[in-house]
């Protein structure tokens, strides 16, 4: 048996030094191609659109001031300032957007200005005559519908161009109208990363009892850039942005005052701004996979949780997948123009390979969306929000009264089991629930008939408590 130890042990040592040397090689090419790319797209640009499109390879400035936005810091936090025709408002964004350490940013010098710690600090400054010279251009303006070249310009994607309301899609299942009297309460479902409302309505929706339907409003979104919903290019997709187009397409119109919230990955966050925005509205907040990183002292909060998002790793091959999508601008671009833009055609071909044995409902969250949107969602949302976390899960735990539950897919290899439990020490009476054999996906998708029940119990015991 020690024996039998030593080896496997060995085995791991191997394999580990094995992976990091493969990508060390790996992604010192990818930071070349990137760079490469970043030329290749310029030019592309400029002959098709007309005019050169900045990016966060050389000024984040430059990128983030030519959408029509200022950006300042203070006190090391990089934040917008975008102008509304009533009022200036404060986004913040994350570090993370320009500041992405790689051998070839090191050694060349090419990349932006970084000063201490990762962090830009810009001239800007908001006065009175920035305001007045903005104003014409900035007040009032609407989502711009125009998709960009490298985008998919078919019906379904672009169908939000047509709803003049600018709202989210927003897929309602359960009683049209809601009576008080009759105890009748609403649920809203919050996608993770690169998905869409079908996540839900393709599975739970469908399993859901008669019972349930009859008591339960059940909203299911697809959020700001992804799906149907709007996809504006001048869109930083902060939480601000996020938060605000939920609150004007469920809450406001539905007249929702009370609501239980099931989240997944990415979704996780945003339902945790939610919390803490409206504490004394929630009922439950049912959390899948959350992406909770404790930070440890004297780390960077963006950075470190970047780096446990995407490790640069080649194995596994999701790290891998989310390595290329978080540090890479123009290759993650690249990717999108190939697959996003050619979605049709690739749903095809896998209906034709599988005979259609497969359902494509993910696929169609996999690709419907814009690159600009995945780009800044992830990481506005995943690592800009990273100092926010603690704050938010220790509001929850103080403020809300609401049953908390966590699940968790025991293989999980995108986001760790450690998560769930990190969560759990921060909010004590969370339950935690490790599904086992199932991962970031199949927590939900090939457990719908167990999962909807177990959905449901929870929404008869928060509102029987």
């Amino acid at each position: 048996m020690a024996a039998m130890r030593k080896t496997k042990s060995f085995l791991m040592l191997v394999g580990r030094v094995m992976n990091e040397a493969v990508s060390f090689i790996v992604f010192s090419v990818l930071d070349l191609v990137d760079f490469i790319l970043c030329f290749v797209y310029k030019v592309a640009d400029f002959f098709i659109e007309a005019e050169w499109k900045p990016c966060y390879c050389s000024s984040s400035k430059e990128s983030i001031t030519g959408s029509g936005k200022i950006l300042v810091s203070e006190q090391g936090e990089s934040k917008i300032v975008c102008l509304s025709s009533t009022k200036l408002q404060l986004e913040e964004i994350s570090d993370t957007l320009y500041t992405r350490p790689s051998l070839l940013s090191e050694v060349s010098k090419l990349s932006m200005k970084v000063i201490k710690k990762g962090t830009v600090r810009s001239t800007f400054t908001v006065n009175s005559t920035i305001v007045e010279m903005l104003q014409g251009k900035i007040g009032g303006q609407h989502l711009h519908p125009i998709p960009r070249w490298s985008d998919c310009d078919c019906k379904f994607c672009t169908s939000w161009t047509s709803n003049c309301k600018e709202t989210l899609f927003v897929k309602t299942d359960g009683p049209r109208v809601i009576s008080e009297y009759k105890g009748q309460e609403d649920v809203l479902f919050i996608h993770g990363f690169i998905s869409s409302s079908a996540f839900w309505t393709e599975t739970l929706f469908p399993n859901f009892s008669s019972a349930a339907k009859s008591s339960f409003r059940l909203f299911a979104i697809d959020l700001l850039g992804f799906g149907r919903s709007p996809k504006p290019t001048d869109s930083m997709y902060t939480l601000r942005e996020h938060l605000e187009m939920i609150e004007r397409s469920v809450l406001e119109p539905n007249k929702v005052n009370s609501f239980h919230i099931v989240a997944h990955s990415l979704g996780c966050i945003i339902a945790l701004a939610l919390a803490v925005k409206y504490p004394s509205s929630i009922k439950s907040l049912t959390l899948l996979a959350p992406p909770y990183y404790p930070i440890p002292k004297g780390e960077q909060a963006t950075q470190y949780v970047m780096r446990r998002v995407a490790p640069r790793r080649v194995w596994p091959a999701i790290a891998f997948g989310a390595s290329i999508a978080c540090w890479y601008e123009h290759i993650s671009r690249t990717i999108c123009l190939l697959i996003c833009k050619n979605h049709r055609f690739v749903e095809f071909l896998t209906k034709l390979v599988t005979r259609n044995r497969i359902r494509t409902f993910l696929l169609e969250g996999f690709f419907c969306h814009t690159h600009n949107a995945a780009w800044h969602t992830l990481h506005n949302i995943i690592c800009g929000t990273a100092g926010k976390m603690e704050k938010y899960l220790d509001a929850v735990r103080d403020n809300l009264k609401c049953d908390v539950n966590v699940f968790h897919g025991k293989d999980d290899e995108l986001i760790p089991v450690e998560c769930s439990y990190s969560v759990q020490s921060k909010i004590p009476r969370a339950r935690v629930m490790v599904i086992e054999k199932k991962d970031h996906i199949t927590v939900v998708v090939g457990r719908q008939k167990a999962f909807a029940r177990e959905l449901e119990e929870i929404w008869r015991n928060s509102s029987s408590g």
